[in-house]
């Protein structure tokens, strides 16, 4: 989607309302999704949809169900996209309004490389995407960067959060920091095996779960497609900065808000699924999430690594499934 990104970025940002996009642009979009999408049109046969946010770029999102039914709203982190929640989409959109937006620089998103790519940022477009789309009553499923993201805009929008369900994530403060992730921080070589050599989201389809059986053929290049060049992993390369460690990072002082923020979620129906096997968010993770959340069930897998819902299978939907009926009667 280069030209796309290209003509975007040239946009007014102070004359932009954010809107869904119709007609000849929303057809053109959709072709190039459905272009990239082909080899694995089986893995991901749903209808893009698209949202011009306040900075004049584009947002692609998911919006599968009616509009009627419960919400469930998927935030994906990095290196992944809307892709990795396909399993959920399947599986709910019957009796669910699922939405699964991609992060700008993430999926069939713009990529712009003149872009902050700041915590604060990816929080911004969200809330223009839920309140687009009108959210309210919205079941949160958090992975990854999706819970810094996610929390961040419940911590806005309390009154619209009915339940969380936690895979494999973060939205707190940690000074541990993998020595993988850490490498790939560095100016030079880290962007190099990032941007360049497409390290992070290549070396996530063998390091991010365990049953690496099930990352081949048209799973595999699902997980790559959006990512193909060097433009299109900018975003790859600026998650991994933006993960802020010490306060004088710009995100900490944000990313210390949401977690204060927390125990205001202490009443709500909660559910945490975790892979024990991820060696980036461990389950001393998991363990704080349940001091942050004491009310919440807990299914920890023992074999699932930070793909839970991939490695999980069937055994994850039917602990998710059971905590969604409970959920929605309490």
């Amino acid at each position: 989607m280069t030209a796309t990104t290209q003509a975007s970025e040239q946009v007014d940002s102070g004359q932009i309302r954010p809107a869904l996009l119709e007609g000849a642009e929303l057809e053109r979009r959709r072709r190039e999704a459905h272009s990239i999408s082909a080899p694995f049109a089986s893995e991901y046969p749903f209808e893009a949809q698209f949202l011009r946010l306040e900075s004049g770029h584009v947002m692609h999102f998911l919006d599968e169900g009616s509009p009627a039914a419960p919400v469930l709203l998927c935030l994906h982190g990095n290196p992944t996209w809307s892709f990795a929640f396909r399993a959920l989409v399947r599986e709910y959109s019957a009796t669910h309004r699922v939405v699964v937006p991609d992060h700008i620089g993430c999926g069939y998103s713009d990529k712009p490389s003149a872009y902050p790519y700041r915590l604060e940022n990816h929080i911004d477009n969200l809330s223009q995407l839920t309140q687009a789309l009108g959210l309210r009553d919205v079941t949160l499923v958090l992975h990854d960067w999706g819970g810094a993201i996610g929390m961040g805009w419940a911590t806005r929008e309390p009154h619209n959060v009915s339940a969380l369900v936690i895979t494999n994530t973060a939205a707190f403060r940690s000074r541990r920091m993998p020595l993988r992730i850490a490498a790939c921080r560095t100016p030079l070589l880290g962007r190099l095996a990032v941007q360049g050599l497409n390290a992070f989201a290549r070396g996530a389809t063998h390091m991010a779960l365990e049953q690496t059986d099930k990352m081949r053929g048209a799973v595999r290049a699902g997980y790559l497609a959006p990512y193909n060049n060097f433009a299109n992993r900018f975003a790859t390369w600026a998650f991994v900065r933006d993960i802020p460690l010490t306060s004088d990072h710009p995100s900490y002082a944000l990313l210390e808000q949401i977690e204060t923020s927390l125990k205001q979620f202490q009443k709500l129906p909660a559910c945490i699924l975790w892979g024990e096997k991820d060696w980036c968010f461990t389950p001393e993770f998991r363990r704080e999430w349940q001091a942050f959340l004491p009310q919440a069930e807990v299914h920890p897998f023992p074999q699932a690594g930070h793909l839970v819902i991939e490695d999980g299978g069937r055994e994850f939907i039917e602990h998710l499934t059971s905590f969604l009926r409970r959920s929605r009667k309490g």
